[in-house]
């Protein structure tokens, strides 16, 4: 299943990043304004780097229950690009968002949040009965840590919520 060779990869690469690795690869392969001078690889390498050992496991932890979800109704070839085309389309909707409202200023996106909330929103639209819970643990998972003092791309959430409910809506994947 692919939902569990995503989760693998996820940890491995956590792993060789954090504790292998000879040298920090977080700028390189997360998503920041680098992505401008050619670094274009980063709206999808960033969908698996992670900021810490609880940043990753509660994104697989998500993964897992809407990935093994939609990749069960859709199969794995729509569920993988479901998961990577929108993956990559929020990363660019969200790097375009740091041009703009950053001015210069290096913010480094890491995380598979983004492509995790195209998979909420996809599953927001195919069960209605649902969508207004995960809408409200959305935004709870986007704002309240906020509120903790803890850096969150709440924007990437919400682009990625967005384009999953789009996706489904328009039969984009299906």
């Amino acid at each position: 299943m692919v939902v569990y060779f995503l989760i693998a990869l996820n940890f491995m690469i956590f792993v060789y990043a954090n504790y292998l690795s000879s040298f920090n690869i977080d700028l390189l392969l997360g998503l920041n304004l680098f992505f401008f001078d050619s670094f274009y690889w980063q709206v999808l390498s960033s969908m698996f780097m992670h900021g810490n050992w609880t940043h990753l496991i509660l994104n697989m932890i998500v993964l897992y229950q809407f990935g093994l979800l939609l990749e069960n109704y859709l199969g794995w070839l729509k569920f993988t690009l479901l998961y990577l085309v929108g993956g990559v389309f929020c990363s660019l909707l969200s790097v375009f968002y740091l041009y703009l409202t950053y001015n210069g200023t290096l913010v480094n996106l890491v995380g598979a949040s983004g492509a995790i909330f195209v998979l909420m929103g996809f599953y927001a639209f195919l069960d209605k009965s649902a969508t207004k819970g995960l809408i409200i643990a959305g935004l709870l998972m986007s704002f309240v840590p906020i509120f903790m003092g803890v850096n969150v791309a709440w924007y990437s959430h919400i682009f990625g919520f967005i384009c999953g409910y789009i996706f489904a809506k328009f039969k984009i994947i299906k």
